[in-house]
C-alpha cells in the first residue's frame, strides 16, 4: 500500500545537527506518492528531512538518533528474519495485525511512532496507541499538513513519557535511598540506663538523610554508657559511607571492651583501609560515662570538645588541651584519656563543628565559634530549656544567626542525668524508648525536620 511520502536517500547525522525534524517513513511500497518534501516541510515550518525503508530489517539500520519520529505502515508484512524476542502476542487476537508495530518499539524504544492504517480500521489504530504508538493517521485522510501537525504532537508526546518515566523512577531511587540511609542512622543502645538522650542530625547534602557526621551510644553490661560523635571530611555519599563504616566500627569495638587510645588505634587503621585517599580523615570525640554517672572520660581526636552543664551553674567546655590529631592524619598518634569529674545532676552536649562554623553578624563576616555557643547555650538554660526542647532552640537559633540553612553536617547529642528524677520514679532505671536519630524524639512521634 503506498504512502503518501516520496523515497529520499538517508540524510547524513551531520546534515540533522542544523535544525528540523527527521522522519523515518516504514512502508513496503513506497511508489505513487503523493505529498512532496517542499510541501511537508512548508507546512511543519521548518525543513523535514525523509528516510524510507520497505522493511523492517532496513529500517533498523536507517534508525539513528537523529530520527525524531517514526510513521510506520500497520500493514507492513512481518518476516521470520525481522521477529526478535521480545515480539510475542500483545492483545488476543490483533498479535499478527501488530506485529510491525511491537517490533519497531523493541528496536526504537525513545523514538515517537505514528501508526498508518486505513480510516475503516479504528478500532486496530486505537489498539496501537494502547499498546505504545504516540497516535494513529488514517491513510486516506492525510496530507502535509496533518502529517506535519502528527509529527510534532508524537515527538512532543513521547518527550513528556519520558521525562515522566525518569520522573518516577528518580522518585523510586530517592525512596530507596532514603529507607537505605534510615537504615543506616544509629539506635542508640541505653537498656537500664538512667541517663536521658535527645539528638539532632541534619545533613548539609540537599536532600539526603545521612552526611559525613556521625554519633552513637551504647551501654555495656558493666553499667557503663559509651557515647561518640564524629566528622568525616567532606560532604559526599562517599563520605557518608565512610562515617557509617566508623560508626559500626566503634559500636563493635566498645561493645568488645575496648576503650580510650587502643579504641582510637583500632578505629584509624579502619579509616585508612576504608578511605578512597589519603587526605581523607575524621574527626571524633568519645565518651564513657562510669555506671554511677559521676565521673566520665574522654577522648578527642581533633574534635570539638563537649559542653557540660552542672545543676546550677553556667555550662563550660569540657578540657581539651590534651587532645590528640584526627584520625588518619599521624600513622602511630595517640589519644589520651582524661577523666573528668561530672557531678551528681549534670547535662553533657556533644556536637560536631557545623555547628559552631555558621556565620553571625552584618554580613556574615564572623563564625559563631564555641564562645558564641556556650553563650548561647547558657541563654536558653536561664530560660529552662533542657534535653530536646534545649537541642531544638539550639539549632534554630543557629541556623537564625546563620541567615539560612547552614550548608556543613550538623550532629548533635545530649546526654544528662537528673537524680531528682530517678528518686521519683522509686530508683528504678526506665527501661529506654528508641529514639529518632534524625528529629531527636521518640520513635512514632511526629515532628518536622530541621
Amino acid at each position: 500500500m503506498p504512502v503518501p511520502v516520496p523515497q529520499q536517500r538517508s540524510v547524513p547525522a551531520a546534515e540533522t545537527s542544523h535544525g528540523g525534524l527527521t522522519l523515518l517513513v516504514i512502508e513496503d511500497d513506497p511508489a505513487g506518492t503523493t505529498i512532496t518534501v517542499p510541501e511537508l516541510s512548508a507546512a511543519a515550518g521548518t525543513r523535514v528531512r525523509v528516510r524510507t525503508a520497505r522493511n523492517l530489517t532496513e529500517a533498523a539500520r536507517l534508525l539513528t538518533d537523529d530520527v525524531d519520529c517514526i510513521l510506520l505502515d500497520l500493514a507492513l508484512p512481518v518476516t521470520g528474519s525481522d521477529s526478535g524476542p521480545g515480539d510475542g502476542p500483545v492483545v488476543s487476537g490483533r498479535a499478527d495485525e501488530l506485529a510491525a508495530l511491537t517490533h519497531v518499539l523493541r528496536i526504537a524504544p525513545l523514538h515517537a511512532v505514528l501508526a498508518l492504517t486505513a480510516e475503516d480500521d479504528t478500532e486496530l489504530a486505537a489498539e496501537a496507541v494502547r499498546v505504545g504508538a504516540q497516535d494513529y493517521l488514517f491513510r486516506g485522510e492525510l496530507d502535509a499538513r496533518v502529517l506535519s501537525r502528527a509529527i510534532r504532537y508524537a515527538v512532543e508526546r513521547k518527550r513528556a513519557d519520558i521525562a515522566q518515566h525518569q520522573l518516577t523512577e528518580s522518585r523510586l531511587r530517592a525512596q530507596e535511598n532514603a529507607r537505605l540511609e534510615r537504615g543506616l542512622l544509629p539506635t542508640p543502645l541505653l537498656d537500664g540506663s538512667d541517663l536521658s538522650f535527645a539528638a539532632r542530625y541534619r545533613p548539609g547534602r540537599s536532600r539526603a538523610l545521612l552526611g559525613g557526621d556521625f554519633y552513637d551510644v551504647v551501654r555495656t553490661p558493666d553499667g557503663t554508657v559509651h557515647a561518640m560523635i564524629g566528622d568525616v571530611c567532606g560532604h559526599g555519599p562517599d563520605e557518608a559511607a565512610l562515617g557509617v563504616e566508623l560508626r559500626i566500627a566503634w559500636r563493635a569495638l566498645t561493645l568488645a571492651g575496648l576503650c580510650g587510645d587502643e579504641l582510637l588505634s583500632t578505629l584509624q587503621q579502619v579509616l585508612e583501609h576504608e578511605r578512597q585517599s589519603e587526605e581523607i580523615f575524621a574527626t571524633l570525640c568519645t565518651v564513657d560515662i562510669a555506671s554511677d554517672g559521676r565521673r566520665a572520660g574522654l577522648c578527642l581526636a581533633g574534635h570539638p570538645a563537649p559542653l557540660l552543664a552542672r545543676h546550677g551553674r553556667p555550662a563550660r567546655l569540657l578540657p581539651y588541651e590534651d587532645g590528640g590529631p584526627a584520625l588518619g592524619l599521624l600513622p602511630r598518634a595517640r589519644w589520651p584519656r582524661r577523666q573528668v569529674e561530672l557531678g551528681g545532676a549534670w547535662s553533657l552536649m556533644m556536637y560536631t563543628d557545623g555547628l559552631i562554623e555558621g556565620r553571625v553578624g552584618t554580613g556574615g563576616s564572623e563564625r559563631l565559634g564555641q564562645d558564641g555557643m556556650v553563650a548561647m547555650v547558657n541563654g536558653r538554660l536561664e530560660q529552662g530549656l533542657a534535653g530536646e526542647e534545649l537541642l531544638e532552640a539550639a539549632v534554630a537559633e543557629v541556623r537564625e544567626l546563620n541567615g539560612g540553612e547552614l550548608t556543613d553536617d550538623v550532629a548533635v547529642l545530649l546526654l544528662g542525668r537528673d537524680p531528682e528524677r530517678i528518686r521519683r520514679r522509686g530508683g528504678s532505671a526506665p527501661r529506654s524508648r528508641p529514639v529518632s536519630p534524625v528529629v531527636g524524639r521518640p520513635l512514632g512521634v511526629q515532628r518536622p525536620p530541621l
